[in-house]
């Protein structure tokens, strides 16, 4: 096995107040928005990161006490509470590979330990989970497809109500239980899926929804009514994500046009009569409420920002959260007398602010891009371009520690939302089928001739960066655009998509075969023109690969290939940080590590 040249870790980056605010940033104890159990609403759940990692914390308002639930060494981000709070339910799997099942504990500490929640149902990587008072559905993805697992009470066994090879998850369990939503790609097309309503007693067809090929249909909740069999659904007709309400006994659809640009997800109120609306355009969210009754479409009064998450307590309390690129996020409640309050403040320091972003519109070949900017006060003209994951995902005006650490550091930082992004219409997003990787880089390239044209950015100063799906794109930019980029930083990315493909999770491959038009097999030109593996030996710029060991999305096995190419070359400047977690990590030590490692890095490789 070759040995790989270990990324240093500086012990600072700043020798003034920098060091400690940019530090300050990620060591701030920051929480999620508390989410409630439905029949017990003193009884909250939340992630927060007080601990130095992201851990499950409850907190019970009606004594106003917190109690941190999970101590892990990778940490742990997924929870969930049942209907009458009296249990926390988490995920544990090992070491961040996200394989594993769902464990269960009292909410109220009495000595039991967390135990297997569903006995009997397989591990796997999860595919879905509702919770009702009597009925339990769970979801598990394996090599062989994906299961949903159906318990009719809590002292029977879990039964398979649903399998099949291709990819699928639990979509929505009625009020009432009798009635379940199932997503389904079936039809072979993970990107788009379809869903299917059974029936809870037997598992018996319902009601069938396809919109057809390069449609998706997402089942967001039933009415919360008991009889009430109306499932609220997120539809691309019209070529970006909106809203219907399916009736999918009497079979039939109400699209509901709010007249909005941009997207929107919504979903019910307590009473079932009205929407909660989460409108996005332009790297923004916003809040609305919509009436079902009449139609009256209503903008809330929430803070100034970006929205994060939000929902509507029993009292009609909307409870959010909020941030922007220079403001952290504060978790808020807008009640109904129109008063706006902080809701809970995490303990200790809140984290520094930062620099506003700004908008930048740039004609592509494929439309017009949407970049923001955020600009250092003494900038130098170095610059990073910071390409976010997913690639269905999109960077907003949210604050983000990773940018302002950068923007400290006296870079400015662009951030694209390439053609593969989501907020801009259906079309934009599915742009990169048949021809990923290369056609996000079209849209960084003219983004970067614009800052350049501009002088916002020197051009022989800018370092490409970027996790995941961006940290496969950083990869695939130093070798297809060797000529743009001062150094290429790809942190948990793709290297070598043949072998990525072999070795990533199923619903990956899934995922993969839909983008691709079929698997390296099928289509085996189409991979090796989008994988970073096959240009290594055009690379002529330093480049700084980061490694989670227990990643199942970006195995480790095709990051080695990758980094062994680049040794067998032996003319080429790389380094590479592994650590022991998947893909990220969740201990905030780890990640302060990795940031200065990469800021450290690009400076290095500017100098």
């Amino acid at each position: 096995m070759t040995t790989h040249p270990a990324a240093p870790v500086p012990e600072t980056l700043f020798d003034d107040e920098r060091e400690q605010r940019w530090r300050a940033r990620f060591t701030a104890p920051r929480m999620s928005r508390p989410a409630w159990a439905l029949d017990a609403p003193d009884r909250c759940l939340y992630t927060s990161n007080a601990s130095g990692t992201t851990e499950i914390y409850v907190w019970d308002r009606a004594t106003d006490t917190h109690r941190r639930v999970t101590d892990r060494p990778s940490g742990t981000h997924s929870a969930t509470l049942p209907p009458d709070g009296s249990a926390v339910w988490w995920f544990a799997d090992t070491d961040g590979d996200e394989f594993g099942h769902w464990v269960v504990e009292p909410f109220a500490p009495d000595g039991t330990a967390a135990a297997p929640a569903l006995p009997g149902v397989e591990d796997g990587y999860p595919a879905g989970l509702e919770i009702g008072r009597r009925v339990t559905v769970v979801g598990t993805s394996t090599d062989d497809g994906t299961r949903i697992w159906l318990r009719h009470d809590p002292d029977a066994p879990a039964t398979v109500v649903y399998e099949h090879a291709e990819d699928a998850g639990v979509g929505a369990l009625s009020e009432d239980e009798t009635l379940l939503a199932i997503g389904h790609s079936e039809h072979g097309d993970s990107r788009h899926p379809s869903l299917r309503v059974v029936r809870v007693a037997d598992g018996g067809t319902v009601a069938e929804l396809h919109d057809g090929p390069g449609k998706g249909l997402g089942a967001i909740a039933f009415a919360p009514v008991a009889g009430d069999p109306r499932l609220l659904v997120q539809h691309e007709r019209r070529g970006r994500e909106e809203l219907l309400v399916w009736d999918v006994v009497a079979g039939t659809e109400t699209e509901l046009d709010l007249g909005l640009p941009g997207e929107v997800s919504a979903d019910f109120t307590p009473d079932g009569r009205a929407l909660l609306v989460g409108h996005t355009h332009a790297a923004r969210t916003r809040l609305h409420r919509y009436d079902l009754d009449t139609g009256v479409l209503t903008e809330l009064p929430v803070a100034a920002g970006c929205v994060g998450s939000a929902d509507v307590r029993p009292d009609g309390t909307v409870e959010y959260s909020c941030s922007s690129a220079a403001e952290p996020s504060t978790i808020r409640a807008l009640h109904p007398d129109g008063t706006d309050r902080v809701l809970v403040t995490p303990p200790g320091e809140r984290a520094p602010g930062s620099v506003p972003v700004t908008d930048l519109w740039v004609d592509g070949p494929g439309g017009r891009i949407h970049a923001l900017v955020a600009t250092p006060p003494d900038g130098d003209g170095r610059a990073v371009f910071s390409l976010h994951g997913g690639p269905h995902a999109a960077d907003e005006d949210r604050f983000g520690a990773m940018r302002a650490a950068w923007v400290e550091a006296g870079f400015v930082v662009v951030e694209v939302n390439y053609r593969g992004s989501t907020g801009y219409g259906s079309a934009w997003r599915d742009a990169i089928e048949g021809r990923p990787g290369t056609t996000e880089l079209e849209d960084v390239a003219a983004v970067f001739d614009a800052c350049v044209a501009q002088g916002l950015i020197d051009p022989a100063r800018s370092v490409v960066e970027g996790w995941s799906w961006g940290g496969y794109l950083a990869l695939l930019a130093v070798g297809t655009q060797p000529q743009r980029w001062a150094a290429g930083l790809a942190g948990v990315p793709v290297a070598d998509y043949v072998a990525a493909y072999a070795d990533e999770m199923e619903q990956l491959r899934a995922f993969d075969r839909a983008l691709f038009g079929g698997s390296p097999e099928e289509v085996p030109e189409l991979y090796r023109t989008a994988s970073p593996l096959t240009y290594v030996d055009a690379v002529r710029v330093p480049v700084l690969v980061l490694a989670g060991e227990n990643d199942p999305r970006c195995p480790i096995r095709q990051i080695d290939n990758y980094l062994d190419a680049l040794a067998a070359r032996g003319d080429v400047t790389y380094e590479v940080a592994r650590f022991d977690a998947g893909h990220g990590s969740l201990v905030v030590d780890q990640t302060l590590q990795h940031i200065a490692t990469e800021i450290d890095f690009a400076r290095r490789a500017l100098t």
